[in-house]
């Protein structure tokens, strides 16, 4: 029988699988972003008018996905948000995290508790035992990384809640050590799949109609498979689309919550005896069920899928597959089918014509965005949920778990890397009252000695030349002996970037994230008016009131280099308007500065002779405005100062501008500003040679 390639699924945290089995019911999960199945029959759904053979069904999805199926028409903005109605009130019953009804259900369930609550203790006991036996012996430093090992394979056997859970520890550099991070951040949904008619019978009973009123054909088998769910392909009847369509594991509410309901009991016992332990293990234990029970609401990931896809999607190397309400339900999720592989098969992606490396950087870049700009963010973006497309662009799947960065923060964060690039360790540990990270009555002054000894001691290097695990590393061992409370967006924003450097450390050992990052960092500072982002760019460029040419963290020269990339380059308009309206700014506020300042050094009986005066000098515009422009001469020309009086300033500097200029784009940007400028000047002198006359009073006889 002829076999089928099916390339990588769109969801996120799937396993590609060819549903084949080896010895006791074990599946195999083959590595591979695109796999071989071999067709099925499909129990639920034939293809067409009763053809037996099964493998026609598979074979015309594949057919589909590899011809250029027409583009699927857009509905009217009413008709979606009907459709989307619809999809929320079928989604109406499903089911939301309550530590009080859970307690309520399973209190009066004992037999059921117990027999669980001895599985769980008997995997992670045994784990506890040989932890207790390391320390007696002790080895608990030595044999920590094999002891991260056997935590990670109990919370594979004990289900999806711990593989969950396990991710979830991952990111919290607060609660384990850096080889606990690194291990746990190992855990794959690899999980067997259930049965292919279960899955059809929920979706006919979820969608309230026939597979085959639906669906021309769907593959006989899971495409992949996850903790919480599985994943089939299919072709609409309706539009010919071919679409992913997810399915919730049967049972996966019930077993969910009695997990949580277990270990929130055990969370009482830590927070009670257990002195080590700083933060609140019980709210953890809650925050972190909201967010498993969430990515139970299909509905709920189509709306987030959407609000991602509107924010980021509007870069066209960014990809975020589209929803079908009409096909979607709390535990079904009809989404557009995106053709690509993993991201980190690195091969598969070359064989396509493509480079990893500017994958990533495409990655970084949408981070960086997501995190610092509108604060709404991918919190589960593991290399199963990036794929690379045909067409050299970036999908984002899966949308189940997401987090948001508040505002305060985001700007915070800048600043927290200015410092970090300044070695300044003191403003460092000021930053965490406004990561909230600590309250503002905690003295952060023992901090510093051991933020100092990690960037100055231990790595005796650059900061540009740091990965950023390694930065997460040593603000684990930091967090790890201080009580901070890390807050759970920044854990998963330490997550997302180190998931991204992984990809690329792996085609790149030198890569740096670091480094991949500053033309964001240098766009925000340049352009964002908040006043923070410009003190923190004033910090970057100057040190103890002298300009950083060069020193071992900071290069003005090499600094100057993707900033003028992004300036010329086909998404720096934003920072071209900015450097046209500054220009504009500043040469206005110097010219017209200098008029002010000069009458103001001529005398008031000479002033009267010669000019027309009025309340506000020689020009005419109002007190405030004057004030705002000479404020604004005054700080150009102290900086110009520092330049000038700078020991260590290098005009070499300005080379790369020099460079620059000779290039098209450049030359036509000079155009612009040339042009704002003259415009500005000529509207203030016809404003000056239309004002009114001053009014002459008639002497008094």
């Amino acid at each position: 029988m002829s076999t089928t390639a099916l390339s990588v699924p769109w969801c996120v945290g799937c396993s590609a699988t060819s549903g084949r089995r080896r010895g006791k019911g074990k599946l195999v999960f083959p590595r591979a972003a695109l796999v071989e199945a071999k067709p099925r029959p499909v129990p639920a759904l034939r293809s067409g008018g009763g053809d037996d053979n099964a493998a026609v069904a598979v074979l015309r999805v594949r057919d589909s996905a590899s011809s250029s199926s027409p583009v699927p028409s857009i509905r009217d903005r009413a008709d979606d948000m009907q459709a989307e109605a619809a999809a929320m009130a079928r989604a109406a019953n499903a089911s939301v995290y309550s530590a009080e009804l859970l307690a309520t259900k399973y209190g009066s369930r004992p037999f059921k508790v117990v027999r669980r609550a001895l599985e769980i203790f008997s995997g992670l006991g045994s784990f506890a035992l040989s932890l207790w036996l390391d320390k007696v012996n002790g080895q608990l430093d030595r044999n920590q990384r094999q002891r991260a090992v056997q935590l990670r394979k109990t919370f594979t056997r004990l289900g999806p809640t711990f593989v969950k859970i396990g991710q979830g520890l991952s990111t919290r550099p607060d609660l384990c050590p850096p080889q606990y991070l690194e291990e746990l951040a190992q855990l794959q949904d690899a999980l067997p799949t259930f049965p292919d008619a279960e899955a059809f019978s929920c979706m006919e009973r979820e969608l309230g109609r026939p597979l085959d009123s639906i669906f021309s054909s769907i593959s006989s088998s899971p495409i992949a498979a996850a903790s919480l769910g599985q994943v089939y392909k299919a072709q609409l009847k309706s539009s010919g689309q071919v679409v992913a369509v997810k399915v919730q594991r049967p049972g996966i509410e019930e077993a969910i919550g009695l997990d949580f309901y277990l270990i929130r009991g055990l969370g009482f016992l830590i927070n009670k005896y257990v002195d080590f332990v700083s933060s609140d293990v019980v709210a953890l234990i809650d925050e972190f069920a909201r967010r498993v029970y969430q990515e139970l609401n299909y509905v709920q990931e189509g709306q987030n899928a959407r609000r991602f896809k509107k924010l980021y999607a509007d870069k066209e190397d960014v990809l975020v597959p589209d929803i079908f309400w009409d096909f979607t339900s709390g535990k079904v999720l009809t989404m557009e089918w995106v053709e690509g592989v993993k991201l980190n098969e690195q091969d598969a992606v070359e064989r396509q014509g493509l480079n990893v490396l500017d994958l990533v950087n495409t990655g970084i870049q949408c981070s960086l965005r997501q995190l610092l700009e509108y604060g709404y963010f991918h919190a589960d973006p593991h290399p199963g949920n990036l794929l690379a497309t045909p067409d050299g662009k970036l999908a984002f799947l899966d949308f189940g778990m997401m987090s948001e960065t508040p505002e305060q923060a985001r700007s915070a964060i800048i600043g927290h890397v200015v410092h970090m690039v300044n070695r300044d360790y003191e403003a460092m540990a000021r930053d965490y009252y406004a990561l909230d990270f600590l309250s503002p009555d905690v003295d952060v002054t023992p901090i510093v000695p051991a933020l100092r000894d990690f960037f100055d001691d231990a790595l005796n290097s650059t900061v540009s030349e740091l990965n950023f695990k390694t930065i997460v590393d040593g603000l684990g061992a930091v967090l790890y002996q201080y009580p901070f409370n890390v807050p759970a967006y920044y854990a998963l924003i330490l997550r997302s970037l180190t998931v991204l450097e992984g990809l690329a450390l792996y085609a790149d050992p030198n890569f740096k994230v670091l480094a991949a990052s500053y033309p964001y960092f240098a766009k925000r500072l340049l352009t964002d008016p908040n006043p923070y982002l410009r003190d923190a760019l004033i910090e970057l460029l100057f040190k103890d009131g002298k300009f950083r040419h060069k020193d071992r963290d900071f290069n003005a020269k090499d600094a100057l280099q993707p900033v003028l990339k992004l300036l010329l380059g086909p998404d720096g308009e934003d920072l071209r308007v900015l450097v046209i309206k500054e220009a504009v700014r500043v040469t206005e506020a110097i010219i017209l500065g200098s008029v002010v300042e000069s009458y103001n050094y001529i005398p008031g009986p000479i002033r009267s002779l010669f000019f027309n005066t009025n309340s506000t000098g020689p020009l005419v515009m109002k007190s405030a405005e004057q004030e705002s422009m000479l404020a604004l001469r005054a700080q150009v020309l102290r900086i110009w100062e520092l330049l000038r009086s700078s020991d260590n300033f290098d005009p070499s500097i300005l080379l790369p501008i020099l460079q620059v200029l000779q290039e098209p784009e450049a030359r036509v940007l000079g155009g612009r500003v040339v042009g704002g400028i003259t415009q500005r000047l000529a509207a203030r002198l016809l404003q000056q040679v239309l004002r009114d006359p001053p009014t002459v009073s008639s002497p008094i006889s």
